[in-house]
């Protein structure tokens, strides 16, 4: 719900309040691009913005672009800007912030957007309004690429001709967002206050907002059913809490936001550790694991079981594309065929599971993933970490198996493709760290990639997700949806498929 409807509903926007949230777990920094983990991302969407925002059916919507055209044959587009956008500095933003974000900035930060604009030719200022990117060829999901959370825009002046992750801007964040970033406790809170100079008349209606950290689960529920938080999102509170959440009349609680991301979760593998590398054993893992009671047992059905590495709510799904089902004896007759024989403790191998430190229902996960391969013989030894380290390990290929899951944005070459893809393999958080490569798999998505008929896309796409889940590179898990959970007085907490990653300028307390 917009502002607009909001007044047509007869609720009149107040100005005014502060709004007391929770991020969990604590980012390690808030600029986003530099980081693309989801805490970073939900608060950095309040501090920064993209040229686009989407809908829940992903249709583009105007942010920073008011509007834009693209040539008929698909390889020019056009955005025309917001007029008297200001930086939190007091610096006016410009075109040339835009071209440099795009062309620069996101090309050297950003694992994911580089791959898509590197097909741009050209990118310039036409004027101090207007920007034209020309592209080597039609991409057919570009205007997709345009989300704060892909492709924030950033204060050329503060990072060109630095070390875009050193520079001092990322610990002191300046963006175009409705919110402006004031401090910063570490292990306490995150403040936020109203960047007065926002370039929407009288918006933000909210006068700030604090994020405060809360490590421990029940301490985050407790805060939200007593009101010391008015809003709680993603990971905050635990799935099996989420259903006396929903029974409390002054709550409202909500699935709907996660449309954009598509979050899918599975058991990262690394190929460089024997017996990973091996597809019988990377089959037999994907047998010994019952997603059903993942889905239904640990996360109380707040998502669905993953059927293969293409979420069901992105574009080019393909059904027919099932990874292995559930079945022991099956993963110990792989495991068998492997040369993999149980010891006289019935341990074929042990591995290290580095666990992701995202909440007690990951540490409940990790616990049943253990016992699942107990079964079939293997020792899943769990490894705790902090966040940091676990961004960072994981990012060093210093792991055997750990948990990750991915944003998809709505189409498998923006947000897929990067997991599998050989170019791809790189010491970067949300690349292939898995290690794997396969010259087929690479040429299909380059195949689907490059085509500019959807058919064609779906083609390749089907094909490419058929040999996926016969070589199990990854085991998929779930398909995740995070609740959004907030006192009935906040107003339009939900307005597009990127949920609580907005900017949160419309939001109010009535």
């Amino acid at each position: 719900m917009r502002a607009g409807d909001a007044l047509a509903q007869g609720i009149q926007p107040k100005r005014g309040g502060t709004l007391t949230t929770i991020v969990n777990p604590e980012p390690p920094v808030l600029h986003v691009g530099v980081n693309n983990q989801a805490p970073t991302l939900i608060v950095g969407g309040k501090i920064f913005q993209g040229l686009l925002r989407y809908s829940a059916k992903l249709e583009p919507m105007p942010e920073l672009a008011k509007s834009w055209e693209v040539s008929a044959d698909g390889l020019e587009y056009t955005f025309h800007l917001q007029e008297n956008v200001k930086f939190h500095d007091g610096q006016p933003m410009t075109a040339e912030d835009v071209v440099f974000s795009i062309m620069k900035f996101h090309m050297e930060v950003s694992p994911r957007a580089r791959g898509v604009f590197a097909r741009i030719k050209e990118g310039v200022a036409v004027d101090a309004n207007t920007v034209k990117f020309v592209l080597s060829a039609p991409f057919e999901p570009f205007l997709l690429m345009f989300d704060v959370t892909v492709s924030a825009i950033v204060p050329k002046h503060l990072f060109d001709g630095q070390d875009y992750r050193q520079a001092p801007a990322v610990q002191k964040p300046i963006g175009t967002g409705p919110f402006r970033f004031v401090e910063w406790q570490r292990g306490n809170f995150i403040r936020l206050e109203r960047f007065d100079g926002y370039w929407k008349p009288g918006q933000p209606y909210l006068d700030s907002i604090i994020y405060r950290v809360v490590p421990d689960s029940q301490s985050r529920r407790l805060a939200l059913e007593t009101g010391q938080v008015q809003l709680t999102q993603s990971n905050d509170i635990e799935p099996f809490d989420v259903p006396q959440m929903r029974a409390r009349p002054n709550l409202e609680v909500q699935t709907a936001g996660w449309e954009y991301f598509g979050p899918l979760m599975w058991l990262e593998l690394n190929h460089r550790v024997k017996p990973l590398d091996d597809v019988r054993v990377r089959k037999a893992l994907a047998h010994a694991v019952n997603r059903d009671f993942i889905a239904q047992r640990l996360w109380f059905g707040i998502g669905k079981p993953a059927t293969g590495p293409v979420a069901s709510s992105t574009r080019f799904y393909d059904a027919s594309a099932k990874m292995p089902a559930y079945n022991v004896e099956a993963a110990k007759k792989l495991l068998d065929e492997a040369g993999l024989k149980p010891n006289g403790q019935g341990v074929r191998f042990t591995i290290r599971h580095l666990s992701l430190p995202y909440g007690e229902v990951f540490t409940r996960l990790g616990e049943f993933l253990r016992q699942s391969l107990r079964q079939v013989g293997v020792d899943l030894q769990l490894e705790s970490v902090d966040v940091g380290t676990w961004a960072q390990r994981t990012a060093n290929w210093e792991f055997d198996t750990t948990i990750n899951y991915l944003y998809q944005y709505g189409d498998p070459t923006l947000g897929v493709e990067r997991s599998y893809v050989s170019t791809n393999i790189k010491k970067i958080l949300f690349s292939n760290v898995a290690g794997y490569a396969n010259p087929k798999v690479d040429a299909l998505f380059t195949q689907a990639r490059d085509a500019a008929d959807p058919k064609a896309r779906q083609a390749a796409f089907s094909e490419v997700q058929k040999l996926l889940v016969e070589e199990v590179p990854l085991v998929w898990l779930m398909e995740m949806a995070f609740p959004t959970i907030y006192d009935r007085k906040l107003n339009n907490v939900i307005t597009s498929g990127a949920g609580v990653h907005a900017s949160f300028d419309d939001v109010f307390l009535a």
